[in-house]
């Protein structure tokens, strides 16, 4: 028995079924007097969800701050983490968004060039000097059918 309301239970379960009193039976689990006897004096807030739950199914993309913004124009004096409590306990958490699209399906195999200068590349090529100065060029070449103009001869 971890909570309270377990410890409760047990209690009026040992006083109808043996017929002990409350304090026997609350020296028997090791329990409190003053927890078993505690009743809630929490409001019901009955009203609240129902008018939450309207809310969010209209508005399904608002959290709980925005829906707050929205019940205290129709008049609810309301403490912002009383509300998100109710929020959280109706289970009305909004989603988180997806990252960005990605492209589906097999992608297109590249075309093979038909002909000469059709298909271009450029890249960075570095390397260093003796004395330790790097340099970087730009190098284009060409992938495709070599035409005449290119062999060299």
């Amino acid at each position: 028995m971890v909570t309270p309301a377990a410890r409760r239970e047990a209690v009026a379960h040992l006083r109808t079924n043996f017929e002990v009193s409350e304090r026997r039976a609350c020296k028997a689990l090791g329990a409190d007097r003053a927890s078993v006897r505690y009743r809630n004096g929490r409001a019901d807030d009955a009203a609240v969800r129902a008018r939450l739950r309207e809310l969010a199914a209209i508005r399904r993309r608002f959290g709980y701050r925005r829906l707050l913004v929205l019940m205290r124009r129709e008049g609810l004096v309301m403490n912002h983490k009383k509300f998100r409590r109710l929020y959280r306990e109706e289970r009305l958490q909004v989603r988180r968004r997806g990252g960005r699209k990605r492209a589906l399906g097999s992608r297109a195999p590249m075309a093979i060039p038909q002909g000469a200068n059709q298909r271009w590349s450029l890249d960075f090529l570095s390397d260093a000097f003796a004395d330790g100065r790097r340099f970087r060029i730009l190098a284009c070449a060409f992938r495709g059918i070599v035409s005449a103009d290119f062999r060299g001869s």
